[in-house]
């Protein structure tokens, strides 16, 4: 008997086994599973805003113009999901842009009501504004972890010797990453005292 097809073949199930064989589909798991939970954490942001905006409606319902832009942001930013196979950078920066208008309104509402100690000082909306710090944090925590994974996806299907086999099985193209959002965010600020 020739042992030479059996060692043939050993050796292309360990190169293979070396190069990614697993660990690309494992990756591809990983960064649909942090992808979830940044959409989990957005809902949590989402879901917190109906409670937020009638606990001050209480206070301050003349203040009905800022109110209505954190509905319609809520509204636009639950209306932007995407699929992990939907993570281009065109479809992320969509994304990105909806949940930074709705960012931008809860801050808005948050000035607002420093312009009323009797809400400042109510419960329900202390509760909720802790809350929301602490979404913001989970979001924050999130995003970092989906950014790790998806580097380290992205190393897996680029970087030899495991692009090889992305090269001739899975055909699996890099993963978009969250960019700055905020115009200028390149450029660290000049402090002048």
């Amino acid at each position: 008997m020739n042992a030479r097809p059996l060692v043939s073949t050993l050796a292309v199930a360990a190169l293979l086994s070396g190069c990614g064989v697993q660990s690309i589909p494992q990756a591809d798991n990983a960064v649909a599973a942090s992808w979830a939970e940044v959409e989990n954490q957005y809902q949590r942001r989402a879901d917190l805003v109906p409670n937020l905006v009638e606990t001050v409606k209480g206070y301050a319902s003349h203040e009905k113009e800022t109110l209505e832009g954190v509905v319609e942001a809520r509204a636009k930013a639950t209306q932007v999901t995407l699929s992990v196979d939907q993570l281009t950078p065109e479809n992320l920066k969509k994304f990105e842009a909806a949940q930074g208008q709705l960012r931008s309104a809860l801050g808005r509402l948050l000035a607002v009501a420093e312009n009323y100690p009797n809400l400042k000082a109510n419960e329900n909306f202390r509760d909720l504004q802790v809350q929301l710090e602490g979404t913001e944090n989970r979001i924050g925590v999130a995003r970092r972890r989906y950014i790790e994974s998806v580097q380290e996806f992205n190393n897996l299907i680029t970087v030899p010797p495991t692009s090889w086999t992305n090269g001739l099985m899975y055909h699996k193209q890099p993963r978009a990453q969250f960019t700055a959002t905020t115009a200028g965010a390149e450029t660290a600020p000049k402090v002048k005292f």
